[in-house]
């Protein structure tokens, strides 16, 4: 325990950064001349974030229903990064993405922010693309932002972005892009979230799929830019999540068509979904080439959290079920489980395709700020030093044994009384989400019945937009490219197995395991699906992770969650629209 408090104490912490940065440093001089030049010219980033979507709904991750070409092109290519953990639910991960830190420290560890709920990420917090428009980036937000606009000051325009296109809330509809939020004892309130820059923007987008719609706004960005120039652009998408109520899933119907092979009607409806974030990736990965960009490029793609999946194609009392797979992992969006807060993510640049592999090093989103600061060629000493994030840059270039993480604060929620943590290999869980209504295993029929799945198509892969464009990298660099047989040993590394049939022993109805009385310690390289609680073998390690908690729950900032000011923000006070509402 001694040991690590030391190493979380801030100086300590900024010495061993600084001794470590400068030490990689050196090792890339004489290892890597092309990982130093090209952090030298201040590569261009793209950070793509999706919404809600589970580890088994791609391809990458050994799904055989959903197949995502384009997607798995670049994870193959990169690093897959298959132990990045999230926060439960939406508005925390953005927090911790924007500001480096563990929303405990930020007091948006709770419930994400309601549309009319007066609160915001705190207007002390620096954001990412603050950072990098210190460093000459021309930073844009495309999508998703779900960090508070009550008052201006609190929307992307004054939090770092030269730009912003998309909507404020959590989620919209697909095609009216409308945002309904129901209050209890209030009543429902509905209006447009549609915005460019501060205006409203609904007009120029109605009927329009909003997938193609955010994904033609980033490739106009990219098209637009100038490629001498480092751009950050911020893609949030509104897929996979569930939209408003009676109309959760849409689609278009053409894609829909392609997934036949799936019985389930919302199932297939959702791939098609997922199909549509995948064609996404290829177009913006084709405008990068096209533009000659993206071998000056960092691509980072993840999801926010897990699915808020369902049981047998049964939706559960969540609000917004989206009917996402997180085979095998246990949980569901808004748990501390695995699936719930493991990310199915990667990163890919030129830097990384000399390396390409399966990372199972500890990360977790907070560490993006410092790890991009420090590909764009920034130093991370200049970051202020009560950042909770790790940089991973250079272990990730190099592919250095050292692991510059060890332990990751999952979440510490004071008012539903429920905490997680990990440890290197041990994991530990205090508490239950919603009296353990989420406890169980979501998505596995989909994987395991017969005629549910597809066949993998690695030609598939090779042929897509994203696959044609890094071999044209490798082809260009002298980088290599991974073949038929290194893509399928990385499926097959990046894939997690578990003994399905044990999942949902005989008789129960769904709570395994509960940690809602007593402790639950997983040692989750061995048990990754959280079936074997091993606390009473372990009382040493249980005591000493609970004290790990006890410690960071010194630094909590209470939620800074408020009651709705449904009446003072109700759009029909501003042309039916979602807009600030207080000065």
């Amino acid at each position: 325990m001694r040991r690590m408090r030391f190493e979380n104490n801030r100086y300590v912490r900024a010495y061993r950064d600084f001794f470590t940065c400068n030490l990689l440093f050196i090792c890339a001089i004489f290892c890597n001349v092309f990982v130093e030049n090209f952090a030298a010219s201040r590569p261009h980033i793209v950070f793509i974030m999706v919404d809600d979507a589970g580890w088994n709904d791609f391809s990458f991750h050994g799904s055989d229903q959903i197949i995502t070409p384009n997607i798995d092109a670049l994870a193959y290519n990169g690093l897959i990064l298959n132990n990045l953990y999230t926060q439960p639910v939406c508005t925390p991960s953005r927090a911790a993405l924007m500001t480096g830190k563990y929303p405990i420290h930020l007091g948006m560890q709770g419930a994400p922010i309601l549309a009319a709920e007066p609160v915001g990420l705190p207007l002390t917090e620096r954001t990412m693309a603050d950072y990098l428009r210190d460093l000459g980036y021309t930073t844009r937000a495309v999508g998703k932002w779900h960090l508070g606009f009550y008052r201006r000051e609190y929307t992307p325009r004054f939090r770092g972005f030269n730009s912003f296109f998309g909507y404020y809330g959590g989620f919209i509809g697909y095609y009216d892009h409308i945002l309904q939020d129901v209050y209890e004892n209030i009543g429902d309130f509905a209006g447009y979230d549609l915005r460019r820059d501060e205006a409203s923007a609904w007009q120029e987008a109605e009927g329009v799929y909003a997938t193609d719609l955010f994904t033609n706004e980033a490739v106009n960005i990219i098209n637009n830019h100038n490629a001498e120039e480092p751009l950050f652009l911020y893609f949030a998408h509104l897929a996979a999540h569930a939209g408003n109520t009676g109309k959760l899933l849409e689609a278009p119907e053409d894609e829909i068509r392609k997934f036949q092979h799936i019985i389930d009607p919302n199932r297939r409806t959702y791939a098609a979904m997922i199909s549509k974030i995948d064609e996404s990736v290829g177009d913006l990965v084709e405008a990068l080439e096209n533009k000659k960009m993206l071998k000056d490029t960092i691509i980072v793609f993840m999801s926010d959290n897990g699915a808020p999946s369902v049981r047998n194609g049964t939706p559960t009392t969540r609000e917004f079920p989206n009917w996402g797979s997180n085979f095998p992992f246990r949980g569901t969006k808004g748990t501390l489980w695995e699936g719930g807060v493991r990310s199915p993510s990667f990163i890919w640049s030129a830097a990384l395709q000399q390396n390409p592999r399966v990372s199972t090093n500890l990360m977790h989103v907070s560490d993006w700020l410092p790890t991009l600061y420090a590909a764009a060629g920034g130093n991370p000493l200049d970051l202020p030093n009560n950042l909770d994030g790790v940089n991973h840059w250079f272990t990730l270039t190099l592919n250095l044994p050292s692991r510059p993480r060890s332990t990751v604060l999952i979440n510490i929620d004071e008012r539903n009384r429920n905490a997680a943590t990990r440890v290197e290999n041990w994991k530990l869980i205090i508490g239950t989400t919603l009296n353990g209504q989420f406890d169980g295993y979501y998505g596995d029929s989909w994987d395991i019945f017969d005629g549910y799945r597809t066949t993998y198509n690695i030609t598939a892969v090779i042929g897509s937009k994203s696959g044609k464009a890094v071999s044209g990298i490798a082809n260009e660099l002298f980088l290599p490219v991974a073949n038929e047989i290194d893509m399928q040993n990385r499926r097959s590394q990046a894939t997690i197995r578990c003994d399905s049939a044990s999942l949902w022993p005989t008789g129960t109805t769904g709570n395994v395991l509960s940690c809602q009385v007593t402790p639950c310690l997983f040692n989750i390289d061995n048990d990754p699906c959280e079936r074997n609680n091993v606390a009473r073998q372990f009382p040493s390690i249980t005591t000493q992770l609970y004290d790990i908690l006890k410690f960071h729950r010194l630094s909590l900032v209470p939620q800074i969650n408020q009651a709705v000011d449904a009446f003072s923000a109700n759009p029909k006070l501003f042309n039916s629209t979602w807009s600030t509402w207080r000065t």
